[in-house]
C-alpha cells in the first residue's frame, strides 16, 4: 500500500514538473489607467526616477538604501536600491525616453531573485487626459514557470502596478500646473 502511495505521489510530482516545462519562456504583465491630465504633465513624473519615489508602489521600506545616478532625468538616469525582503535589491535604468509618449527601462533585480526585465510606460492622449500603460516583460526561467503553477504572478505584480498607477493618477491630477 505504501509503495502505491509513493508511486502516485512521484507521478504527480513528475506531472507538475513536466507541465511547468511546457509553460512559455517569456512573460508580460501590463496594467493601464486614464489620468485626467495631459501627457506633458504626466510624463515628467515617469521620466524622472526620483519623482517616481512619490508614487511607486515599491517604495515600501523607509530604511531602504537608495542611490540615484547617471543623467539628471530621462535616458541614462539610474536608480539603485537595497531594502528589506519586501522590496529586495536591484537597479533600474532609463534606456529610452520619448517625450511625452514613452519611457523604457531596464530592471535588474538582485534579490529576492535575479531577473532582467524590460519596463515600458506608454502614454497616449485620451480626450483631455492621458492613457498610461505600465508593462513589464522578460524571460521566464524554469523556476519561475514552476512557481507560476502555484502563484499567480500576473495578479501579484499587476496589483502593485494598479496601486502605482492609482498613486500616479492622484499625484498628476492634483499637482498644480507648471
Amino acid at each position: 500500500m505504501l509503495a502505491i502511495i509513493l508511486i502516485v505521489v512521484a507521478v504527480a510530482i513528475l506531472a507538475v514538473l513536466g507541465f511547468a516545462a511546457t509553460r512559455p519562456d517569456t512573460f508580460s504583465v501590463s496594467r493601464s489607467v486614464v489620468i485626467g491630465a495631459p501627457p506633458e504633465k504626466v510624463f515628467p513624473l515617469i521620466d524622472d526616477l526620483k519623482a517616481q519615489q512619490a508614487w511607486s508602489p515599491f517604495e515600501k521600506d523607509p530604511a531602504m538604501k537608495r542611490r540615484l545616478g547617471g543623467a539628471e532625468r530621462g535616458k541614462g538616469q539610474v536608480y539603485e536600491w537595497d531594502g528589506n525582503r519586501q522590496v529586495g535589491a536591484g537597479r533600474i535604468e532609463i534606456t529610452d525616453s520619448t517625450p511625452p509618449s514613452s519611457v523604457t527601462m531596464l530592471l535588474e533585480m538582485v534579490r529576492p531573485f535575479k531577473a532582467r526585465n524590460k519596463v515600458v510606460f506608454a502614454l497616449a492622449p485620451r480626450g483631455d487626459g492621458t492613457a498610461v500603460t505600465w508593462t513589464m516583460s522578460g524571460r521566464q526561467p524554469y523556476m519561475a514557470k514552476l512557481m507560476g503553477m502555484f502563484v499567480n504572478c500576473d495578479a501579484m505584480v499587476g496589483r502593485e502596478f494598479e496601486k502605482g498607477l492609482a498613486s500616479l493618477k492622484a499625484l498628476a491630477e492634483h499637482q498644480p500646473q507648471p
